[in-house]
């Protein structure tokens, strides 16, 4: 396993950039060697400011503390289904500096998994290492299954807790980190506007926040249309709310059909109550269609 490769970065002057052109075999390359990536600098400032605010705000709102254990921790305020919480929220799993990363490793028919915050607070200590797929009884090491994307809302640096990350550890043959497991890692740093990828085997923890300044981010954990998701997005957000939602996002909340088959509703596309038009599913479809879907979801 490699010790201490050179974080990957993709390197944008200024957030306000769009995130097309970004190199996704270079990406790919380095995703696959190390199990994570960095693309640097490639959400809009705007963007990163707005989520900041409103994650205060909900804070604030709903009155959200400190979490009750160590895993999550005690001096951490986690935020949970935030798709609930309003339109700002819905930018993020489809914004163009994500999806078509996560397109490109789990396939284009990927399901948003959860949409939380992390806000790692002054001396919270470090998280155990761990890894997010590690419940999951599918021996290692296996392709991705689920895809981790956190989003920098302020600087992620050594001393303020920034991810900690075994690099290759993705690779690791048919065990996970034990709890009390200590393994040299690297910090994934990067400035706000920033987003590291990780593969959801990859051996990783947060960090701790010797700073006297909070560590804001967004997780938002993407997996494979055929795994069970972490939030569920059917009662987390009332139907009436997601049906405000452009269809991509209700496609990746799972109101979608995987491979023409799996999640329909009585014999329909799910999308359809949500007033959207639905597609075909497999036995409605004819041989080259299937075969087009197939090949375009291995492309």
């Amino acid at each position: 396993m490699p010790s201490a490769p050179v974080l990957f970065r993709y390197r944008r002057r200024g957030g306000d950039m769009p995130a097309s052109g970004i190199d996704l075999d270079a990406k790919m390359e380095a995703f696959e060697r190390d199990g994570f990536v960095v693309f640097e600098n490639v959400i809009e400032k705007d963007l990163v400011e707005e989520i900041r605010e409103e994650l205060l705000r909900v804070e604030r709102e709903h009155e959200i503390g400190f979490r009750e254990t160590s895993f999550e921790g005690k001096n951490t305020v986690r935020i949970y289904n935030l798709l609930a919480h309003g339109p700002t929220f819905w930018k993020v799993p489809v914004h163009p500096a994500a999806l078509p990363f996560a397109e490109r490793v789990l396939d284009r028919e990927l399901q948003l998994s959860s949409l939380s915050s992390i806000t790692l607070c002054p001396g919270q200590g470090a998280q155990p290492l761990h890894a997010d797929d590690q419940l999951i009884p599918v021996p290692k090491p296996h392709q991705p299954f689920t895809l981790n994307c956190i989003w920098a809302i302020s600087d992620f640096t050594e001393e303020n807790g920034a991810t900690r990350l075994v690099p290759g550890s993705h690779k690791a043959s048919g065990y996970n980190p034990g709890y009390d497991i200590e393994r040299d890692t690297v910090a994934g740093e990067m400035p706000a506007g920033s987003v590291l990828f990780w593969h959801g085997s990859l051996w990783h923890a947060g960090g701790t926040n010797r700073t006297d300044e909070r560590r804001f981010c967004v997780a938002n954990y993407y997996c494979a249309g055929f795994m069970r998701q972490q939030e569920n997005q059917y009662l987390g957000v009332p139907l009436e709310e997601a049906k405000k939602f452009p269809r991509r996002l209700q496609e990746l909340c799972g109101y979608s059909v995987y491979r023409g088959l799996y999640g329909h509703v009585d014999n329909a596309d799910p999308i359809t109550m949500l007033g959207r038009e639905g597609s075909k599913l497999t036995w409605e479809r004819t041989r080259e269609e299937v075969l087009n879907d197939l090949k375009g979801a291995a492309d």
